[in-house]
């Protein structure tokens, strides 16, 4: 379907109130479409109908007018260069960006992720930038470990209860 026809549906979906919709139609132009900082804004605005700053400052990262509030929130969710640079699902390199706040965006973006990981990263590859290669969570704590035996003691119970029923059913 072309790119005119699909935000023509866009916007029926949005004015019906089909808002998930219209924002899954987004999210596939820009798979298209990565460099289209329209169909980034679009989405952008779709999120803030949810509340969601987060992902409103997702999609509005690479623009100069963005919100401070929504960016630090994106930045926040997606607490490494490596989780940032998944999250703006950008395609080819940053000279392909048609502002040049944006290109000096995705420059620092994957500049930053480059030195945390020790090598060089490449938008085009995302396993260069993958998940196994940033620092772990950190070292265990209470809370964790505390969290982690409270599941383990109700999955026993859990067993303990179904066995338990069973041999009362066939014994």
């Amino acid at each position: 379907m072309p790119l005119t026809e699909t935000l023509a549906r866009v916007d029926a979906d949005l004015a019906a109130g089909r808002v998930p919709v219209a924002r899954q139609r987004l999210r596939g132009l820009l798979s298209s479409f990565p460099h289209d900082l329209t169909l980034r804004r679009r989405l952008a605005e779709v999120y803030r109908l949810y509340g969601d700053a987060a992902e409103a400052g997702r999609w509005m990262y690479l623009e100069e007018d963005r919100n401070t509030d929504e960016t630090a929130a994106f930045e926040a969710r997606y607490g490494t260069s490596a989780r940032r640079m998944r999250a703006l699902a950008w395609q080819g390199p940053e000279s392909q960006a048609v502002t040049a706040f944006a290109e000096e965006q995705l420059a620092a973006v994957r500049t930053a992720c480059a030195e945390e990981l020790g090598h060089p990263v490449d938008w085009d590859d995302p396993a260069t930038y993958s998940a196994a290669d940033e620092p772990s969570s950190g070292p265990w704590t209470v809370g964790g470990v505390l969290a982690g035996g409270g599941c383990l003691v109700a999955v026993l119970v859990f067993l303990a209860i179904f066995v338990n029923g069973l041999v009362a059913l066939f014994g």
